[in-house]
């Protein structure tokens, strides 16, 4: 046993471990149950699956093992399983630094220092449940299967917090930052909110903004949500080119994506107006959409008096990124502008 618990704590394959805690159980039906439940060496099978395959009912399945985890939970509690108080030392630590609290599959990839595959998150997932000081939270709907210490809570309790973050973030009705989620909240760290905040299905991040998982702004899903983030950073109108490559720069997921594919998608949605020669600004910038034509009209109806042509100029240019000559050709030649005085002009009435 001494062998195996020193390779874990070297090298993190928790492998041998389990086989070690696997055969304590004397009954080879009750080994298959939990096997199977647990997908230790196979994928995880539900209560029918196994009921089928050993002739006995669903609930006959549930019955054993739920007897099987109580006894393995006795044994590890009295200290008779080394290698689950052993293993148990090295979560604890991992999870003291992602902020007391995990997804089971981000403390297997931190355990073995690389992405893992369904089997090795589900060795952690045992060790975890028969650990004393460990509290694991089951995957449903709102949250993910995690696990976190349990001198934090039991899985009730760290629930209870997850949706206290969720209920704050949506009450704000905005992405938070963990800095403004913990000075909201009454955690002693900001990585503890953080840690929370990641076993929430409703919750979604991007880079520090924390928000709802529906919302574009934390968890954009096509090219037209990506290129809004990009705009919302960079707060400041685009080229087409300059969105593509900071799509492509970014840590989105599937950003393989041609500048024509953007450009298509920013002539599309409504929330981007073309303000120059391929340059977009966010239409809740103030914006609005039109030629060059619309916004001197636009301009003179506004101010409800003729105008000076560099005041026009002036004007157009606060919300069009195009050249001077331009704004002049269109106030020269276009028939719904009339000047009424040396190089000023207004509109004329219909």
């Amino acid at each position: 046993m001494s062998d195996t618990i020193a390779e874990a704590k070297q090298t993190i394959d928790l492998s041998a471990g389990v086989g070690d805690i696997i055969s304590l159980i004397e009954q080879e039906r009750e080994r298959e149950i939990i096997s199977r439940r647990f997908g230790l060496y196979d994928r995880r099978e539900t209560l029918e699956q196994i009921g089928e395959l050993l002739g006995i009912t669903r609930e006959r399945v549930r019955q054993l093992e739920k007897a099987i985890l109580v006894r393995l939970k006795i044994a590890a509690e009295e200290g008779k399983t080394e290698v689950v108080s052993a293993l148990e030392k090295v979560f604890i630590r991992h999870l003291s630094e992602m902020g007391r609290a995990a997804r089971i599959q981000d403390l297997a990839d931190l355990l073995y220092g690389r992405p893992t595959d369904a089997k090795e998150r589900a060795h952690v997932a045992f060790i975890a449940t028969l650990s004393p000081g460990l509290t694991v939270i089951d995957e449903n709907d709102n949250y993910h299967h995690s696990v976190a210490i349990a001198e934090y809570g039991d899985e009730k309790k760290i629930r209870g917090h997850i949706d206290t973050i969720v209920k704050t973030i949506k009450e704000k009705g905005e992405p938070m930052s963990l800095d403004q989620l913990h000075e909201a909240l009454s955690y002693e760290h900001p990585s503890h909110v953080k840690a929370l905040a990641s076993v929430s299905k409703q919750l979604a991040h991007l880079k520090d903004s924390w928000g709802l998982a529906k919302w574009p702004t934390v968890n954009p899903k096509n090219i037209r949500d990506k290129i809004y983030v990009i705009l919302a950073e960079n707060k400041k109108p685009l080229h087409f080119s300059d969105i593509a490559k900071a799509i492509k720069d970014s840590s989105f997921k599937r950003k393989d994506v041609t500048t024509q594919a953007i450009h298509n998608e920013l002539i599309k949605d409504k929330r981007f107006v073309l303000i120059g020669r391929g340059i977009y600004a966010l239409d809740n910038w103030g914006y609005s959409k039109g030629t060059v034509a619309d916004i001197i009209a636009s301009v003179l109806k506004d101010a409800k008096e003729p105008l000076h042509r560099d005041e026009i100029v002036k004007r157009v240019l606060k919300s069009r990124q195009v050249k001077e000559t331009t704004i002049l050709l269109n106030l020269q030649s276009k028939p719904q502008f009339k000047r009424v005085a040396k190089a000023t002009y207004t509109l004329v009435e219909g």
